[in-house]
């Protein structure tokens, strides 16, 4: 490594401090010749996901592109860049937990939706909609009754009070 200021050489570079963050390890070093502060960052160099198409095409997984449809799904509504782009993280994150190089498309599909049920229910219907390409209103109502009952059963093991452990 070489200082992005003097350009001297790594011998003459320190660590000041390490901090873990999303995506890897920050690092704040300062060189010794010139004093200069800056910071690097350490990831992990991912491995090519490749994005299995239904029609049998293959292209490298953006994750760019699923923050954008996340975006358009929930234009207009309350949710957050940072709750978009934490669902996103998550995502990606699945994918190569998977430990696989190619993974359809069907599949991110799914876990988009997950996590839209989550964050806002009419987002989720919006990419529902586009994803499972509804032909019909009755498909669509079909769907939201599935979300509608979805989100009573949650609720109602919110509301459930926990069984006392039995005493011995």
């Amino acid at each position: 490594m070489k200082c992005p200021f003097c350009a001297s050489s790594s011998n003459h570079i320190r660590v000041i401090d390490t901090r873990e963050v999303t995506d890897g390890i920050r690092r704040r070093r300062e060189c010794d010749q010139c004093s200069q502060r800056f910071t690097t960052y350490e990831r992990v160099a991912s491995m090519n996901l490749l994005v299995v198409k239904q029609d049998g095409r293959r292209e490298e997984f953006d994750k760019e592109k699923l923050v954008k449809s996340m975006r358009i799904a929930c234009t207009k509504r309350a949710v957050s860049s940072a709750a978009i782009e934490a669902a996103a993280q998550e995502i990606e994150s699945g994918l190569y937990a998977l430990g696989k190089s190619e993974v359809k498309g069907k599949r991110i599909g799914e876990m988009v939706m997950d996590q839209l049920r989550d964050i806002d229910d009419v987002a989720y219907v919006r990419f529902a909609s586009v994803y499972r390409r509804f032909q019909d209103v009755d498909s669509m109502a079909e769907e939201i009754q599935q979300l509608l009952a979805r989100k009573r059963r949650e609720q109602e093991l919110r509301n459930q009070i926990p069984l006392p452990m039995g005493e011995e």
